[in-house]
């Protein structure tokens, strides 16, 4: 199955696709550190600042990010069927060059790195919570 990225803009559209999709992106924003909330993605897919690629039993959730000498495809969150996500990567990293992204990143659990054999790990995210220090 060739998955292209459906790229969502017209609220009424969005808003169904996110109803239909929320339960996967909710469960791999579980894992984000609690860095957003629900609303917050929300947004940044409704102004365009992030993007829904709606899929049939699974969702991602992307960013382009501008660096200073880079331009970069970020998949911040994934969730759903594990197939369907990795045939969806692809075509995502297709898109991606096509828009003129450099290179693809994924913020994600440590498990991606067994299933995303081309990518390269560059770092890792630690976090400590300093809320109750």
């Amino acid at each position: 199955m060739h998955y292209s990225p459906t790229l969502l803009s017209a609220e009424d559209r969005l808003t169904d696709q996110w109803r239909r999709c929320h339960k996967w992106i909710s469960e791999a924003l579980e894992y984000s550190g609690g860095t957003h909330s629900m609303d917050d993605v929300f947004g940044a897919v409704a102004v365009g600042d992030a993007q829904l690629h709606p899929l049939e039993k699974s969702a991602i959730i992307t960013e382009v990010v501008d660096y200073p000498r880079l331009t970069v495809c970020r998949i911040w969150l994934a969730g759903g069927d594990l197939d369907e996500l990795m045939q969806a990567e692809k075509s995502i990293a297709v898109w991606a060059k096509n828009l003129g992204c450099d290179a693809m990143e994924i913020n994600g659990r440590m498990g991606w790195k067994r299933q995303l054999k081309d990518y390269t790990a560059t770092s890792v995210i630690l976090t400590k919570d300093l809320r109750n220090e």
